[in-house]
């Protein structure tokens, strides 16, 4: 066997895992080596003597490094390239990490330690970060389960190991069903309105599968497909989201309701032993919403607006598809065909022919890269030199204005069947200064992989994807934090979204957009009066957008608002009274996701934090404003930033550092407007 890559820091570059070397079973050996050794650690500071923040909080950050390492390698693999032999990996050490986890958080001997420096803080005289980092341990090992009885500690590791399993056999079960949900067509005539590209692109998923002469249209993470919007064929439509909405839910081997609705319960008793009346009181009491009431009191000041606003927008589809000389009601996979048509009449706008001006690669470089360089003076040198994790993951290295380097970004963009959907940001390493480490940092995205030869061109929701998720990866490489625990987007759950958001005001401002909007045949730069009716129809289709959004923000709650002892006995029933009981309920528009196949809180850490996104929005929006009051995209206003806020971390409150950045407390005023729901 080769040596195991994960029993000593790498010596690459950056610390790039040594991928080149990297064999599977050294996942195995580095968990169970991983695990005993961080456990050897812990019994080490137990009986280091009387405590100290070096004995025992520095301590604690600087154990279980192999385990670390393995861990993050094998759930960025296990996410954007998994395999039978993986899921089977992931099976195994699912509970037996959680159970690891418990055996730290819940040691009564580790906990005495952590309290008794706490009760002494102000007079250990920290610096500001240390007694943050103090203060978290704390607030994290009572969040654990610390402070609980021996009998209900061993309570808490039962549920915590079924939880684990749970949400493992969640995400392997949708990623099938994902897959064997792929619409198999026979003819072009049913893909008619696709570009060749689509088509070709389509005919090459086929033949990956075995199926010559045929067309494979694969799902998507969300609700629908983007080609719903291109696809004249009505039947086609009708039959691509049927099939998305029934993702989870069709009663096979796959069938993910037994797994949620378990997984509702046990999260529910789990609440109850720590005095909590439901999953979500225990989740969003340490969030910076602060209570379930305070999220609903935001949400409910939307929701009617929203599904006002849907209700317009469905009107006049309803009229252009009379207009077409068609005669039916509007369904929800009609909604992106026609809608297209409207924003046509009404903005101008041809989504299609929007296309050939947005090549990724252009897009990437002289949009994504260009505006951070603008903003942070950061620059960008591929490394098609440096080995990652998948032959489709490219590495980009990252310097600072001043030459020195800032870390490493791996961009893995095209979907495949090995991928989970969606898109998001992992880290490989987590920068800090305690152990001297740079952030290598992965922006996963599921872009349509175009024919052989072939460029790839994005829709402008795929633009909005790229430049959100890179946000997500400058909180991570602009890190300046001294230790791992609280490192980039180691934030509150509902403010983590909130600097990817900003990020995307970038998209069509002038300097941006006029260096990457440029036809990738003629040169020709997208002309001035499109960008202007793409701004100008900044809130078209917001009521269907905020709505949908709303709707699945409004399942979790509801299915985390479960008290111990409720349990659900239909999914689809229950799913259909929580959205109706916000006045949702538009049955041309679906909620963006469905329990079976809603993978943030069934598969992910977003449980009871789903309402983050727009949560995080209200904040983002003032930001905007922000941004545009201080002259917009200037090394002044990225260096403030930067300073308040991308560079901190998770080393202060979330909220002091962003009210260090605006100057002042947020309002949901500029969000209502943004989203035209004054």
């Amino acid at each position: 066997m080769a040596k195991n890559i994960f029993f000593e820091r790498s010596t690459l570059e950056y610390e790039l895992p040594d991928f080149a070397h990297l064999e599977e079973s050294h996942y195995l050996e580095a968990f169970y080596e991983g695990t005993k050794k961080q456990l050897q650690e812990v019994e080490a500071i137990i009986a280091s003597g009387e405590p100290t923040f070096e004995n025992t909080i520095v301590a604690l950050e600087k154990s279980g490094q192999i385990l670390t390492r393995a861990l993050l390698v094998f759930y960025n693999k296990s996410s954007s390239d998994t395999s039978d032999s993986l899921d089977a990996i992931e099976e195994e050490i699912a509970p037996k990490l959680s159970a690891h986890q418990d055996a730290i958080t819940l040691n009564p001997a580790l906990f005495d330690r952590i309290k008794a420096l706490h009760s002494k803080k102000e007079a250990l005289a920290l610096s500001t970060e240390d007694a943050w980092l103090l203060d978290k341990y704390y607030r994290d090992f009572l969040f654990a389960g610390a402070h609980l009885t021996q009998s209900q500690r061993d309570e808490l590791t039962k549920i915590n190991e079924r939880l684990s399993f749970l949400e493992t056999q969640f995400s392997k079960n949708l990623l099938t069903d994902t897959n064997e949900s792929a619409l198999i067509l026979d003819s072009r005539d049913e893909l008619k309105g696709l570009s060749e590209g689509e088509i070709q692109a389509a005919a090459d998923a086929a033949s990956a599968r075995g199926l010559e002469g045929k067309y494979l249209l694969g799902m998507v993470n969300f609700s629908g497909n983007p080609l719903l919007e291109s696809l004249e064929v009505r039947a086609t439509r009708e039959r691509i989201m049927k099939a998305s909405l029934l993702r989870g839910n069709r009663d096979n081997e796959f069938d993910t309701k037994k797994i949620i609705v378990e997984m509702s319960k046990l999260r529910a008793t789990r609440a109850k032993l720590f005095g909590k009346k439901s999953h979500a009181d225990y989740v969003i009491a340490e969030q910076t919403a602060g209570s379930v009431e305070n999220v609903h009191t935001m949400l409910r000041k939307i929701a009617p607006a929203a599904v006002r606003n849907a209700r317009s927008e469905g009107s006049e589809i309803q009229a252009m598809i009379k207009d077409s000389g068609e005669d039916f009601e509007i369904a929800s996979w009609d909604w992106d065909f026609y809608t297209e048509k409207v924003r046509k009449a009404k903005h101008d706008i041809d989504s299609s022919a929007l296309r050939p001006y947005f090549e990724l690669e252009r897009v990437l470089r002289d949009g994504v890269f260009f505006a951070a360089n603008k903003l942070f003076g950061i620059s960008f040198k591929e490394r098609s030199d440096l080995v990652t994790y998948h032959d489709e993951a490219r590495a980009f290295e990252v310097f600072n204005e001043d030459g020195s380097k800032l870390g490493l970004f791996i961009g893995d963009f095209y979907t495949r069947d090995s991928k989970r959907g969606g898109a998001w940001m992992n880290n490989l390493v987590d920068q800090n200064f305690l152990l001297g480490q740079l952030p290598v940092v992965v922006n996963n995205l599921n872009i349509p992989k175009p024919a052989t030869g072939e460029p790839t061109l994005l829709t402008y929701d795929e633009i909005v994807t790229l430049f959100h998720e890179f946000g997500h990866a400058l909180h991570g490489l602009l890190s300046s934090v001294t230790y791992p625990k609280v490192s980039g987007t180691s934030v509150q759950r509902d403010f983590v979204e909130f600097p990817s958001q900003v990020n995307e005001m970038w998209i069509l401002w002038p300097e941006v957009v006029s260096n990457y909007a440029i036809h990738h045949q003629t040169g020709e730069k997208l002309p001035q009066e499109l960008i202007d009716r793409l701004k100008g129809a900044s809130t078209f289709n917001e009521g269907h957008a905020t709505t949908s959004y709303l709707a699945a923000a409004i399942l979790d709650l509801a299915w985390h608002s479960l008290e111990d002892g409720q349990s659900v006995d239909d999914v689809v029933a229950f799913e259909a009274a929580a959205i109706k009981d916000y006045g949702l309920d538009y049955h041309a528009v679906p909620t963006r996701y469905r329990s079976t196949y809603f993978s943030h809180i069934f598969g992910g850490g977003y449980s009871a934090g789903y309402y983050g996104y727009i949560w995080s929005e209200v904040l983002d929006a003032e930001s905007v404003d922000w941004f545009k009051e201080n002259g917009g995209l200037t090394r002044s206003n990225g260096d403030h930033f930067r300073a308040q806020l991308l560079s901190r971390g998770g080393s202060i409150d979330s909220m002091t550092m962003f009210k260090n950045f605006r100057g002042r407390e947020a309002s949901i005023t500029p969000l209502l407007k943004r989203r035209g729901l004054e």
